[in-house]
């Protein structure tokens, strides 16, 4: 039985974390620029989410970090409204139900946080993803919020908190 763990992230998770996205973006067609692949923070999770209201949480399996999630402010939004940020996964760990306990905890952070509403950006094709985000009772926004720089995305996705 492997052993899993979803802790905060840590400075030396840089490099997995920056190869998880890398891995997981282009099976779903999201390389190149428009897309969270490109930003900066890729390389410096760590660093990215020590800000204020920011936390970000990876998944590690057997002490391999496998996947992560987090939350900060929207860039361009609204003091209240916080992004669902850099929830990938590596294939072995969707449909386990840790995306739904990573995202739980995002949610419950962000109310602890004072958030009033959060929001997320994805593509149509990541089905298994949008029906998460339903699931939690995101509704479907008709354009996207803030300023991500994400022109690429094409489903943007809101909850009250």
């Amino acid at each position: 039985m492997s052993e899993v763990k979803i802790r905060l992230i840590q400075a030396t998770d840089n490099p997995a974390m920056a190869e998880i996205i890398r891995q997981v973006m282009p099976q779903f067609g999201a390389s190149g620029p428009g897309f969270s692949i490109e930003d900066a923070e890729v390389d410096h999770m760590f660093e990215a989410y020590q800000g204020p209201r920011s936390i970000y949480w990876v998944i590690e399996v057997d002490g391999i970090v496998k996947g992560g999630a987090g939350i900060s402010q929207l860039e361009g939004g609204d003091a209240d409204t916080c992004e669902l940020k850099k929830m990938y996964y590596l294939e072995e760990l969707r449909g386990k139900g840790l995306g739904r306990k990573a995202m739980e905890l995002c949610l419950e952070k962000a109310k602890e946080f004072g958030y009033k509403k959060m929001y997320l950006e994805t593509l149509e094709r990541m089905t298994a993803a949008r029906k998460l985000y339903e699931g939690y009772g995101f509704k479907k926004l008709t354009g996207n919020m803030g300023n991500t720089g994400h022109s690429k995305c094409d489903a943007y996705y809101a909850k009250d908190l």
